[in-house]
């Protein structure tokens, strides 16, 4: 009797997956129609829909359909799943809101690279973090902006009227501008990875034109097109201003189509790097794992055995005749260890680090 229960809470529970084709299919359905909800409510009931910004939210919805593809894609493989089981139960540990800040805010995963680069990709990270601020809401409806009376606008969010503010005045300023700080950031930014890309050696030999500097391109268009449209508008009483709307609509929705399928695809999935983090950090406190050679800490139990369980879900497996996992081992005496199989000579065993194995970078 029991059994038979637990069999029908299990067919309802998963009684929903069942009305979508795939997980791809849900997904999409869910975040269209959460979408339309929040325009819904934002717009009062779609009294106040900016047609002009259509463009914008069919580029929007077609990023999402990318998105989702991709990130199902990569969140069915066997170690991105250990990774987001394990890090939505470790999402409310003491240091969450301080990895967030320093990985999604002040970047500082980056400063150890050194000043000139922590710079390029902050001023990257947040002038496409504040467009996306700005954008959304006003694509979707939910925030604009009333006139009441000559002089101040009423900032409505969510169908709420938040604020009044003169039309002239320092808060309004900022508004208007948002847009425009935010690319004057992606242009510094770009320009600063553009010029590090042609002198620096490293990066010259590792870098290809489509991967590298094709999303480079198409941030430096979309801003360099948003700010000429402030341009025309305030020097050139509006002249061509139609015609580059069209430009500027155009670059940002084939920005945001390619978006999911390039190097790009890093900005919505950094938050997943609070997740690895959490993990590391949590496995490591409660059981530290030493390396099979050299006795040194390097990661922690729970790691080390994913590992070893993931390659086994792929039919790979690194075990040696000395009686231990690949994995099992740090990454110096793993390096050595190679060195072994190739020269016969024992390296994995001699005693002396490697001079750089802590370096920065």
């Amino acid at each position: 009797m029991q059994a038979d229960v637990v069999a029908v809470n299990k067919k309802e529970k998963h009684s929903i997956d069942r009305a979508f084709a795939s997980k791809y299919a849900k997904s999409m359905f869910f975040s269209v129609s959460g979408l339309v909800i929040l325009s819904f409510i934002g717009t009062r009931m779609f009294t106040s829909v900016d047609l002009n910004l259509y463009g914008y939210m069919v580029g929007t919805i077609v990023f999402l359909g990318g998105f989702f593809y991709r990130f199902i894609a990569w969140g069915e493989r066997p170690p991105t799943k250990i990774i987001i089981k394990k890090g939505l139960k470790l999402l409310f540990r003491k240091s969450t809101p301080k990895t967030s800040v320093e990985h999604l805010a002040t970047h500082k995963f980056i400063w150890n690279r050194g000043l000139y680069r922590w710079t390029q990709h902050f001023l990257i990270g947040w002038g496409c973090i504040l467009s996306c601020l700005v954008t959304f809401p006003l694509v979707f409806g939910w925030m604009y902006f009333t006139m009441s009376e000559n002089g101040y606008y009423t900032v409505v969010g969510m169908g709420i009227d938040l604020m009044t503010v003169k039309a002239d005045g320092i808060i309004s300023f900022f508004f208007y501008n948002a847009l425009n700080f935010s690319s004057i950031f992606v242009i510094t930014g770009v320009c600063m990875v553009m010029y590090r890309r042609l002198k620096n050696m490293q990066a010259r030999a590792e870098q290809t034109i489509i991967y590298d500097f094709l999303p480079l391109y198409l941030l430096l268009f979309v801003s360099i097109t948003g700010l000429a449209l402030t341009f025309m508008n305030v020097f050139l009483n509006g002249w061509g201003q139609p015609t580059m709307s069209l430009i500027h609509q155009y670059s940002v929705v084939v920005t945001m189509i390619y978006l999911p399928f390039g190097k790009l695809a890093h900005i919505p999935f950094r938050p997943m790097s609070v997740f690895a983090k959490n993990y590391r950090e949590h496995y490591q406190e409660v059981a530290p794992f030493t390396c099979k050679v050299c006795g040194d800490t390097y990661v922690s139990t729970e790691q080390a055995k994913d590992v070893v369980n993931v390659l086994a879900v792929n039919e790979i497996s690194f075990e040696k005749e000395e009686g231990f996992h690949l994995a099992e081992m740090c990454l110096p005496c793993k390096r050595k260890y190679r060195i072994a199989q190739f020269s016969g000579i024992p390296t994995h065993e001699i005693k002396h680090k490697e001079k750089n194995q802590h370096a920065k970078g």
